[in-house]
């Protein structure tokens, strides 16, 4: 039986209540602050001031409770709009944003089966707001939406711990190497690739992800007006 269903033991007198909504916030609120390497049921117990055999009792695993941390995150996400692409649209932004919330996030999403309660509602809002699409193009629309939001979110949150790591920020990381790609560069090995980061207009993260959905969107509405 998955854990989703599984029922709760029963309510016993002890110092510290328990349930699974607590440890699973308790867990998140460690991962928030610490990261996923922060989370182990000892460590849960410990910040609910339980013992850890008592969390085996609502959760066999790690792996459970991985499950359970991105499915409540899963409740965060809720798209709406009028017409697929309004639906699509918000689909993309509150997974950005839900993971820039919880940057663990970016680890497990996408990786992992989408069968929670709150995946399942999110999806049925989601295929309910598609309208008109028919029902073969339905999945393929909204996975495409979906990878392109997991990967540019994902490379947003590389970026963000590589400043963390190395103490720079992106204008910081262009002076660095700067002039290695200007002698690079003059070899004259790389011209179409000098030119665009020469000449281009470059756009923040939040700009370069509402062109990059847009470009998508817009692929989308062509194909359906096939």
């Amino acid at each position: 039986m998955v854990v989703w269903e599984r029922p709760e033991p029963p309510e016993r007198p002890a110092p510290a209540p328990l349930s699974r909504e607590r440890i699973v916030r308790a867990a998140i609120r460690l991962a928030d602050a610490d990261g996923l390497e922060a989370v182990s049921l000892r460590k849960v117990a410990a910040a609910l001031d339980a013992g850890p055999m008592r969390l085996y009792g609502y959760i066999a695993t790690k792996e459970e409770l991985l499950d359970l941390m991105v499915d409540a995150v899963y409740a965060e996400m809720k798209p709406v709009g009028d017409g697929w692409r309004a639906v699509l649209r918000s689909l993309a932004e509150t997974t950005r944003r839900a993971v820039h919330r919880h940057e663990w996030l970016a680890d497990l999403i996408g990786g992992r089966p989408a069968l929670g309660p709150n995946a399942l509602a999110r999806g049925e809002a989601v295929v309910a707001g598609m309208g008109d699409v028919g029902v073969d193009r339905v999945m393929p629309v909204v996975d495409a939406v979906q990878a392109y939001a997991i990967g540019a979110v994902r490379r947003e949150i590389t970026e963000r711990r590589a400043e963390r790591a190395t103490g720079m920020d992106k204008q910081q990381w262009q002076v660095s190497f700067g002039p290695y790609l200007q002698r690079t560069f003059a070899t004259g090995c790389y011209p179409a690739l000098a030119t665009v980061i020469r000449d281009a207009a470059h756009f923040d993260a939040d700009e370069t992800f509402r062109m990059g959905l847009d470009f998508l969107l817009d692929g989308i509405a062509a194909h359906l007006g096939r």
